[in-house]
């Protein structure tokens, strides 16, 4: 804990420097914030415009461009009471989106770039190993097949996600630190497909305050999965490698869909990136199910049987703003996974799952203080899981511009913590991440 206790005082340190700064910075008299290079009297512009090119003269065919990068300091895990305190710099990602309304019907859309470069995986020369390359993340197109938005059709390596709202969680909009951790809502997550995308088909609408999504999609065959749990169950994630007892390929599609009801303000289905938060600017209420199946997808290693993996989920997202300049932010979800009896994941397993966070803005203020909370309760494992978060943002210009600090934990869960009594490295994880994102 003496390891906690000194960077919370460090990171309050640094917090009381920058209040003082804005107050003398907001104190100064406004000849003193002039610009050197000129006469002019005008004070920074820090304002966001989307990076649009316009294909004709009305805006109605256009490409636009989004870039972001988010830098993350984080301490080694605090559990290990033996380990000395280390900071490790990373980028967690890099990216680069485009996407183009080439007529009023048809939308492109092409994504790439990098997750999770290290200390550990950066290479000499940056051509010599996986981790330090930029790689497709998505690559689809879609055509607006009624009137309204009642349906479109559209094809490729897509985020169209089922189950639940964070299954397809916009990255640069987090209201917390990251993509809650366990990944129960990316479930799949390099499981069956690449970075939570599948290939395949998906179908989205939208009647005024009701939407939904659905895809057909192919496994990945690079996501050959065993058991992670403390019983011996004879199943592997691996059915679609296998074909069936009379021979014939099995195993092959997945379903999943989304279906959700916005009471309030209506959100946009035209990406599938769901907001975090929108610091009130929108008043939201959605509620929605969705469900994620495999049919065929585990094989049983002891019979030469298939079984069907499914899962189902409900939940309920708020972002109320309540005054001038502050809003109220909360979300939970109740998840049901089915990959068999007593068979864990990589990031979920046989049984049930919560997750739910709360944060506010402060008014008048670039803070917003958080915490949220995952509990999940797995037959193929002795003990359950919860995983706690704390943390603060400082939004320099909204997401455009942010500083996120949390304390990030995870209890009895050997899949994070890497537990092992022969090295006594801990079940649990407990450490201190610092963010800096940039996004336009």
């Amino acid at each position: 804990m003496k390891h906690l206790y000194r960077l919370l005082a460090l990171s309050a340190f640094f917090i009381g420097l920058k209040l003082a700064a804005v107050a003398q910075e907001s104190q100064k008299p406004r000849e003193a914030q002039v610009s050197q290079n000129g006469p002019e009297k005008k004070q920074e512009d820090d304002s966001y415009k989307p990076l649009v090119l316009k294909l004709s003269e009305d805006g109605s065919k256009y490409v636009r461009f989004l870039l972001w990068h988010q830098h993350w300091v984080q301490t080694n895990n605090l559990a290990d009471e033996g380990a000395s305190l280390q900071l490790t710099n990373s980028i967690r990602r890099s990216r680069v989106m485009a996407y183009a309304q080439v007529s009023p019907r048809f939308l492109i859309l092409t994504h790439f770039g990098l997750n999770n470069l290290t200390p550990g995986n950066i290479t000499a020369f940056g051509n010599d190993g996986d981790s330090p390359q930029f790689f497709l993340h998505e690559a689809w197109a879609e055509y607006k097949i009624t009137n309204n938005e009642a349906l479109y059709l559209g094809a490729g390596l897509h985020y169209w996600r089922g189950l639940t709202r964070f299954a397809s969680h916009g990255t640069t909009t987090f209201m917390t630190f990251d993509q809650p951790r366990p990944f129960v809502h990316w479930h799949s997550s390099g499981v069956t497909d690449q970075f939570n995308r599948h290939l395949g088909i998906y179908a989205k609408g939208k009647f005024k305050k009701f939407d939904y999504r659905l895809a057909v999609n192919n496994p990945g065959r690079n996501g050959l999965q065993g058991n992670y749990g403390d019983k011996d169950t004879g199943l592997s994630y691996s059915g679609f490698e296998h074909p069936d007892r009379s021979g014939n390929p099995t195993g092959n599609t997945i379903l999943e869909g989304y279906f959700r009801y916005n009471f309030w303000d209506e959100e946009s289905i035209f990406i599938p990136n769901a907001t975090g938060t929108y610091l009130g600017s929108k008043r939201v209420l959605a509620v929605g199910t969705g469900f994620f199946a495999h049919p065929d997808g585990m094989y049983n290693n002891s019979n030469g049987a298939h079984e069907n993996v499914f899962h189902y989920a409900v939940d309920a997202y708020l972002d109320l703003p309540l005054s001038e300049g502050d809003c109220l932010n909360a979300y939970a979800a109740v998840m049901k996974f089915d990959y068999g009896k007593d068979f864990v994941s990589r990031w979920a397993g046989t049984g049930m799952a919560f997750y739910g966070q709360v944060g506010y803005k402060l008014p008048g203020s670039r803070f917003m203080p958080y915490a949220a909370l995952q509990s999940a309760s797995y037959e193929g494992l002795n003990e359950d899981i919860q995983a706690v978060d704390f943390g603060l943002n400082y939004f320099i210009s909204g997401h455009n511009a942010k500083l996120t600090m949390e304390y990030h934990s995870v209890f009895n869960d050997a899949r994070e913590g890497g537990g092992d009594p022969v090295t006594g490295a801990p079940n649990d994880v407990r450490v201190i991440r610092l963010q800096a994102q940039v996004f336009l």
